[in-house]
């Protein structure tokens, strides 16, 4: 349950940025969104016709903090509304835009912010929101991901996951952490008596140890190598995707900006020199995941902006938001 020390509004002035005019065709983003405090208000039925999505800040890295990497990505959620302010307004009249603040993580009590999120993610879902998350750490994905499970009932739900690393870690004396949001669905999965679907897009073989490729065959993950982006081989790329598609009904995607390749993003707390490429064959997989008509939420993990170098990361993240709400309400992002 959200409480006042677990969530916080949105600011009264994030929301601002270039004024042309009032006419629908003039419009910024910052012009059209309506911010609302979960606290004191719910958020609204959508009428008939109407789409909505929900922004939700997950401002938290303590799970960096404990997967030993650099904190700072709590910081994440402010600067991606800072930049995605200004975007024009190309979806239509029928898509509703709302910010419904952050989640937060007091005195470094990660497990409690993760069911806070999980349950708010639930809420969204059953208002018929799409769940649109800005981290934070990749801690975001268990409470992300399990909010989604939970609304999903007995249909199958898929986690896609395009990184640099499994996250597939065994929890250490800590507990859970930015790098353990995948083996925990697993253990749920095991459970709950369901099967787990994971599909791992972009992995580094120098960014994860032998173990961590066990864990995955283990547990029955695919996944498909940033080699594949750097070789173009988008056949490779298609058909991992298409039959994972296939196997679900729901998907959960999240996209960790460590993923890309450092001069594109290096306000991570893990740089890759040979990240992938933010456009090209990569946008060409992010579409074709969202044209699905699957993904029941969608997140951008591990923005730190105190590494950022000219805001390149979190205008990076900012693009995936506009991706991900063009292709939700039914537009080209092109």
């Amino acid at each position: 349950m959200i409480t006042k020390e677990s969530y916080q509004p949105t600011a009264s002035g994030s929301w601002t940025g270039r004024i042309d005019g009032t006419d629908p065709d003039l419009l910024r983003w910052h012009q059209v969104i309506t911010v609302t405090d979960l606290l004191q208000t719910p958020l609204p039925v959508l009428q008939p016709g109407q789409k909505g999505i929900v922004l939700l800040g997950f401002a938290c890295d303590e799970g960096v903090r404990r997967n030993k990497g650099r904190a700072g990505a709590a910081k994440g959620p402010a600067a991606i509304r800072k930049v995605i302010a200004n975007f024009p307004v190309h979806f239509n009249a029928q898509t509703v835009l709302l910010d419904a603040g952050d989640i937060l993580c007091p005195n470094g009590e990660l497990e409690n912010a993760q069911q806070v999120l999980s349950e708010t993610v639930n809420d969204i879902l059953t208002a018929g929101y799409l769940p649109l998350l800005l981290g934070g750490g990749h801690e975001i994905t268990y409470g992300h991901a399990s909010g989604i499970r939970r609304f999903a009932g007995k249909q199958s739900v898929g986690f896609i996951n395009f990184d640099a690393h499994f996250d597939i870690r065994v929890p250490g004396e800590e507990g859970a952490s930015s790098g353990t949001g995948f083996w925990q669905l697993a253990q749920d999965a095991k459970q709950s008596g369901l099967p787990f679907h994971y599909l791992a897009l972009g992995i580094q073989k120098n960014g994860n140890t032998r173990q961590l490729f066990n864990t995955a065959g283990e547990e029955e993950a695919t996944y498909v190598s940033a080699d594949a982006f750097h070789l173009q081989d988008k056949d490779t790329l298609f058909a991992a995707i298409q039959h994972f598609l296939s196997q679900v009904d729901k998907v959960y995607l999240t996209t960790c900006l460590d993923v890309f390749a450092a001069p594109f993003a290096p306000g991570v707390s893990a740089t890759a020199y040979n990240g992938i490429m933010p456009g090209g064959l990569f946008l060409q997989c992010f579409r074709k995941i969202l044209e699905s008509g699957k993904v029941a939420g969608a997140d951008i993990a591990e923005l730190n902006p105190s590494l950022d170098i000219d805001n390149r990361t979190a205008k990076l993240a900012a693009a995936l938001v506009f991706e991900i709400v063009m292709a939700y309400s039914g537009e080209e992002a092109f």
